[in-house]
């Protein structure tokens, strides 16, 4: 009803799951990247553990890795996983194309067609992962059964990947006694979390510029309203937006405030206060509202009443080690680290959303150059404060002289890093960045297809203009020419500037360390996290 009054092309909030409105917030992008990792490790990997609470966008991100798999990998993937453990092994061989028309009913008989599939897979250089969706749904002997494939396997290598994706409850679950083999084989855990409010009133303005409207309806008020009520649920926030347009359209309003977007949340949500006003009746609500109140004062009062025990004293310690427990930590693992520079690469790739059909690991690895149009590759020396000034994510080298290995860096706050190392994170001090690393790095990022490896004043071009737009989102200063955009003095000066405030040598020449910084000005892509602790 309202697409024509607010000017849109479809409804931009419908439930249901399309590839284009996909929004990947740094917490997605970092999911997405661990289960792309899990599949990466291959034979060497154990379980890949995905949770999120209801509505977060844990399918959608297992659409997207059904997208990014490398052509040799076969996949199983179990949507229903209430079943018995027979029903299990049954529909995993489906899902495989196993022919088991004669060995259904027999769980022994089961497995000895899905090994030797495995294996005559193995022999073909083929992946196979089982994508198990919902897990929280499995019984404790579908558990056990799925625990028990992980010995399928040759004299070096497991022959199944598996990925569980499922709520909160599935953690639950693994924590149990019973479990407990199952859980020490997780290798890779990941919480997707809600968005938060700048997040929100991104995915917000994504999905209705895909749906063909550039300027947003809600105002500010209301973004913060629609992240409060939803709690930055994706699926809760489509839900509200939703119906806030219908009423907006119903009562003439080209603008969505807060009272709009309570008012549209108190109808959509089930738990709000009108919902139960208007099924109690006020009259049996607000007698009922004063009985609350009444008892939490009572609560209050008795609580306050009471003689409190004197306070805990907490060490200093505490707080300090934990990032000097991180370093130890990194440091033994780097004296036995092996394919770390593998398994660097693999997760920035999966960072920025890079398939294996555009650039693989080996492919990445030949850095310094173009991995493919569009993306480019910079290995250089700096400091922490000047990487952390890019503000994207990188490949260390650390360690040991002749064979230094490759953390990923994720993180950089303001006392302390955080680096990835195969897979497992490590949060030390930043001080102590510089006993393990000498400055080496390596950074993958986006540019314009096409784009000149180098620009200095003279220059003019669809590069020059791309140059330009760039700097206005640092400097704020806009220019409007007819034709072609011209590297002229001003456009000089301007980056010249800009390099002075990345450290790079201020030459006025644009060249793939500014270009790196150019790029790095963009909102898109990932970034390194700032709230490390």
């Amino acid at each position: 009803m309202y697409l024509d009054y607010y000017g849109l092309k479809e409804a931009p909030f419908s439930i249901t799951p399309d590839p284009r409105y996909v929004f990947l917030s740094e917490r997605h992008r970092d999911a997405l990247a661990h289960l792309l990792y899990g599949v990466g490790k291959g034979g060497s990997g154990g379980f890949v553990q995905l949770t999120g609470e209801v509505g977060t966008g844990k399918t959608t991100l297992c659409r997207l890795l059904l997208e990014q798999l490398p052509e040799n990998t076969r996949v199983a993937l179990i949507l229903n996983p209430k079943l018995s453990p027979l029903e299990l092994l049954e529909a995993i061989c489906d899902e495989l194309r196993i022919s088991v028309v004669d060995r259904r009913g027999s769980q022994k008989a089961m497995v000895d067609a899905l090994n030797s599939y495995l294996l005559d897979a193995y022999a073909q250089g083929l992946r196979v992962v089982l994508i198990v969706d919902e897990a929280q749904n499995l019984s404790t002997e579908a558990l056990e059964q799925i625990r028990l494939l992980t010995n399928l396997e040759t004299p070096t290598q497991k022959l199944l990947q598996i990925i569980l994706l499922g709520q909160p409850e599935l953690r639950d679950m693994l924590a149990q006694s019973e479990l407990r083999q199952l859980a020490q084989r997780i290798t890779a855990r990941y919480h997707l979390k809600p968005l938060d409010e700048a997040e929100t009133d991104a995915y917000v303005r994504h999905r209705l510029a895909v749906a063909g409207l550039q300027r947003v309806p809600f105002s500010r008020l209301g973004i913060r309203a629609l992240f409060q009520r939803s709690g930055g649920v994706p699926r809760v926030i489509n839900i509200i937006a939703d119906r806030a347009l219908t009423a907006g359209f119903a009562m003439d309003q080209a603008t969505l405030g807060e009272r709009t977007v309570q008012r549209a949340a108190n109808e959509a949500l089930p738990g709000s206060a009108s919902y139960w006003a208007r099924r109690l009746g006020l009259r049996i609500a607000l007698p009922l509202l004063g009985l609350f109140l009444a008892l939490a004062l009572t609560t209050w009062w008795y609580r306050h009443t009471q003689t409190a025990p004197p306070p805990k004293t907490v060490s200093s310690a505490s707080t300090v080690q934990p990032p000097a427990a991180g370093l130890l930590a990194l440091r033994a693992a780097l004296a036995t680290a092996t394919h770390t520079e593998d398994a660097a690469w693999s997760q920035l790739l999966a960072r920025w959303q890079v398939r294996a059909e555009q650039a693989t690991v080996d492919q990445a690895k030949a850095c310094p150059g173009v991995l493919f149009a569009g993306f480019d590759c910079l290995s250089g020396r700096g400091t922490l404060e000047q990487l952390a000034r890019f503000d994207r994510p990188m490949i260390l080298k650390l360690g040991r002289t002749n064979e230094p290995a490759a953390a990923l860096l994720l993180g950089a706050g303001q006392n302390t890093v955080r680096l990835e190392l195969n897979g497992t994170r490590y949060d030390l001090p930043r001080a102590a960045l510089d006993e393990i690393w000498q400055g080496e790095f390596t950074v993958v990022f986006r540019l314009p297809p096409e784009q000149p490896q180098t620009l200095q004043q003279g220059d003019a071009g669809p590069a020059v203009a791309w140059v330009a737009r760039q700097l206005t989102l640092s400097d704020g200063i806009r220019t409007a020419s007819a034709g072609p955009a011209y590297y002229d003095a001003a456009l000089k000066d301007r980056v010249i500037r800009l390099q002075q405030g990345f450290g790079l040598r201020a030459d006025g020449i644009v060249g793939q360390e500014t270009l790196f910084a150019l790029a790095s000005l963009g909102a898109d892509g990932p970034h390194l996290a700032h709230d490390v602790p």
